[in-house]
């Protein structure tokens, strides 16, 4: 490989990046955007006054690509967390409140405890994590729970989280794969973390200055907007209105989201599929009038779960709580402010009860921040329009987490697919 293109600088993109500096390979990057990150990436918001993440983002202690990824970055330690795999929720319904403990080790210890599992929860309500680990095919992930607590408090908002997508929707075998790599691994793996101060001061920030030391190219306001395919390979594309010709020993990255490929791609590469379904995520941020202490459980963990209502997950940083919404598309007729005056009311009921002072009825400033397509809808049928890294083209491979990383659309299979796409690279450079 003398010079690697890469379209598209989202984490999948930077990932790639990563992964080929330093190596003797010349790489550029092409990013259509003002600034690279993608879904990932931290602005300033003028209307709050502060700087703000585009959406909320809880990694695990089992996700390794991410953790070498921020490794090689040198920004290890720009995230922050409780340090043990504890999990606060609330449950808006009943108003119930209790912290989920898990186990350090494999074996679920913590389901024997009354202070440490889902309250009303009974043992034989596990088998459904069995079901999901087992699932294949067109099996939903409704289809694999039972009734009872540990479904109705863990596993379903469980899922909506982590699959964007209704449980009566959604794949159990793409939900089973995250299970067999987080709460089948046992606490260890399922340490939650979370940026200190923002997305972008994590995962981009310092991959930029890093990709800058090793001569890395990086071409903002720069889209691609065509590729000359013939005879197999990639000849050339056009990137902010000028032509980049290829040559022979030079390779393509397309790591953009599956829309956009589909227009550079689609007709072009035999057997090319992306998913063409998408869901919402909905964040809403709000500014307090000032930082208030936290108590309890959350004052350690810095977010809460929450069932019962609209709000799944809520995150206080200083004088700023973030909330995220997910399998939006639910609420795509619900207007702005009535999003916004419902998510006040449920963060209110959250945090009141562990705060120094109870929030005003009203919010102060706030922003509600509607992503359309922030993933693919993670159904068995958009499951199997999910390609790999490798292409027809000879010179050409995917990297996205709307790819066939095993995970849905997270940060760990983002980074993972950049990866995978540079060692179908380097495999292809041996053969």
């Amino acid at each position: 490989m003398a010079h690697v293109h890469i379209i598209g600088g989202g984490l999948a993109g930077l990932s790639a990046a990563v992964e080929l500096a330093g190596s003797g390979v010349r790489v550029s990057i092409y990013e259509a955007g003002p600034a690279c990150g993608g879904r990932a990436r931290s602005y300033v918001d003028r209307h709050l006054g502060v700087r703000i993440d585009n959406g909320n983002h809880l990694l695990l202690s089992a996700n390794e690509a991410a953790f070498r990824y921020l490794g090689l970055t040198g920004a290890h330690d720009t995230l922050t967390g409780p340090g043990t795999p504890t999990f606060p929720f609330v449950d808006l319904g009943s108003g119930g409140r209790w912290t989920l403990d898990l186990s350090r080790g494999r074996l679920p210890f913590w389901a024997l405890s009354s202070r440490r599992r889902v309250p009303g929860m009974r043992l034989w309500e596990f088998a459904a994590l069995k079901r999901l680990m087992d699932a294949r095919g067109d099996t939903t992930v409704a289809e694999c729970l039972a009734p009872g607590a540990l479904s109705e408090r863990l596993l379903e908002p469980f899922a909506i989280s982590a699959l964007n997508t209704l449980c009566e929707d959604a794949s159990a075998a793409l939900l089973g794969g995250v299970i067999r790599e987080s709460l089948a691994k046992g606490g260890r793996a399922c340490v939650p973390w979370f940026a200190r101060e923002g997305l972008s001061e994590s995962f981009v920030d310092p991959a930029l200055a890093h990709l800058a030391v090793m001569k890395a190219e990086v071409h903002v306001n720069c889209r691609v907007s065509a590729l000359e395919i013939a005879g197999g390979r990639a000849l050339g594309f056009v990137a902010g209105g000028e032509r980049v010709v290829l040559g022979p020993d030079d390779r393509v990255v397309v790591a953009v989201p599956p829309w956009v490929a589909r227009t550079l791609l689609a007709g072009s590469v035999p057997g090319f599929t992306a998913p063409d379904a998408f869901e919402a995520i909905v964040n809403a941020h709000f500014r307090l009038e000032d930082a208030q202490r936290l108590s309890g459980s959350m004052a350690r963990a810095g977010f809460a779960g929450v069932i019962g209502g609209m709000t799944e997950w809520v995150f206080v940083r200083g004088d700023v709580v973030s909330v995220t919404v997910s399998a939006a598309n639910r609420y795509a007729e619900w207007d702005t402010d009535a999003l916004e005056a419902r998510i006040w009311h449920e963060v209110r009921a959250v945090l009141d009860p562990v705060l120094e002072r109870p929030l005003p009825a009203a919010p102060g400033a706030a922003r509600i921040v509607r992503e359309k397509r922030a993933t693919f809808a993670a159904t068995p049928a958009q499951e199997r329009l999910r390609p790999t890294a490798r292409t027809a083209l000879a010179n050409l491979v995917l990297a996205g987490d709307w790819t066939a990383t095993g995970l849905p659309c997270t940060i760990e299979g983002a980074i993972r697919s950049g990866v995978s796409a540079v060692r179908v690279l380097r495999a292809d450079e041996m053969a």
